[in-house]
């Protein structure tokens, strides 16, 4: 595989990895709008058109009028107020589609034309399954709030939420591969301690996504809008109420924000301390530069979590912060890339 096709390769995952950001956000929104039940069918091609007519508009809002969010929420919902609704879901979906033939029409060219390496291949399907689990579980999720209950599954909306985050995961790193290779040399030990501790920021960072979904599908962000303490508390007293203990964890709104409140502290406390660390090894410019933008990019995100926090989870903050996830996460993607490669590809000491 040659610099050529390499960069090429790269450059569409790259657009793609975008395109999983973009649709990222639009999802926040159509969650915070609660657009996301406007929809009422799965129809992968004809659903690319919305209703063109009045008819057909008529006919939309009659189906979603036999949805428990109609009944039981929406119930003096006017045509004009449902279109409103409508094309949040409708744009989120048609993304999702679009996102498919970006993926698929590009692999498939460079597939034929040889432009990738055999290696490479079962990773690339992979990330496409990837894509269309995805799709499936945006349905299934939907399904789980179109029977008695107007709301979504808050397990299946996290399991939504984390399988875009993995998607963007895996092009992003194949992606910084394709565009530097890693070091197949053995570190100094520092840097390996920093490769470590590169990886479990991941993780926590994974752990941050996660709860942040349960947050946001219990909608435990309405409640213990105080900062720094929740409601005078630090773990507040019904943070244990549920029985049996474990399901706290999953649907009790105290515990939820709290586990996720711990996450963001923790970044808070290690990231800068990696960044320090970062700071004296013999790593390259280009990974100073990285953890200095991640650091930056970890306090804005702190702080657009604690500002919609205070206010109540307004939509524009909401999304943001949801955006905002996935910037820390590529950033942090990119830095543990940064700190396997070669050491003598650009080192400074």
């Amino acid at each position: 595989m040659d610099k050529v096709a390499r960069r090429q390769v790269a450059l569409w995952l790259l657009i793609c990895s975008a395109m999983v950001f973009a649709i990222l956000v639009v999802g926040g929104v159509t969650r915070l709008t609660h657009s996301g039940l406007s929809i009422v069918e799965w129809q992968p091609i004809v659903g690319v058109i919305p209703p063109l007519d009045q008819a057909e508009w008529d006919e939309t809002f009659e189906k979603y009028k036999k949805t428990p969010e109609y009944q039981q929420v929406n119930h003096q919902m006017t045509l004009d107020e449902f279109k409103g609704i409508f094309f949040w879901e409708y744009w989120h979906r048609v993304l999702g589609r679009l996102i498919g033939v970006v993926f698929l029409l590009p692999f498939l060219y460079f597939w034929l034309r040889g432009k990738i390496e055999p290696s490479l291949v079962p990773k690339l399907l992979g990330i496409f399954i990837l894509g269309g689990l995805q799709g499936a579980m945006g349905w299934y999720m939907v399904k789980s709030g179109l029977v008695d209950d107007p709301r979504v599954s808050h397990y299946r909306l996290t399991a939504h939420l984390s399988l875009a985050f993995l998607i963007f995961v895996a092009m992003f790193w194949v992606a910084l591969g394709l565009l530097a290779e890693r070091a197949r040399s053995a570190h100094e030990a520092g840097v390996r301690q920093l490769q470590r501790m590169g990886f479990w920021l991941a993780i926590l960072v994974g752990y941050m996504v996660v709860t942040g979904g349960l947050v946001a599908g219990i909608r435990a962000g309405k409640a213990y809008n105080t900062f720094p303490l929740m409601n005078g508390h630090l773990l507040p007293p019904e943070s244990f109420i549920l029985d049996p203990w474990y399901l706290n964890f999953f649907n009790n709104m105290a515990l939820v924000q709290f586990d996720h409140r711990l996450g963001a502290w923790l970044l808070a406390f290690l990231l800068p301390w990696f960044w320090w660390k970062i700071r004296s090894a013999a790593v390259s410019s280009t990974a100073r530069l990285v953890a200095t933008l991640l650091l930056v990019v970890l306090f804005v995100q702190i702080g657009l979590g604690i500002a919609t926090l205070l206010l109540a989870v307004p939509v524009g903050l909401g999304a943001a912060h949801q955006g905002g996830a996935m910037v820390v996460l590529g950033l942090l993607l990119w830095l543990n890339h940064e700190l396997r490669l070669a050491p003598a590809a650009g080192r400074t000491t």
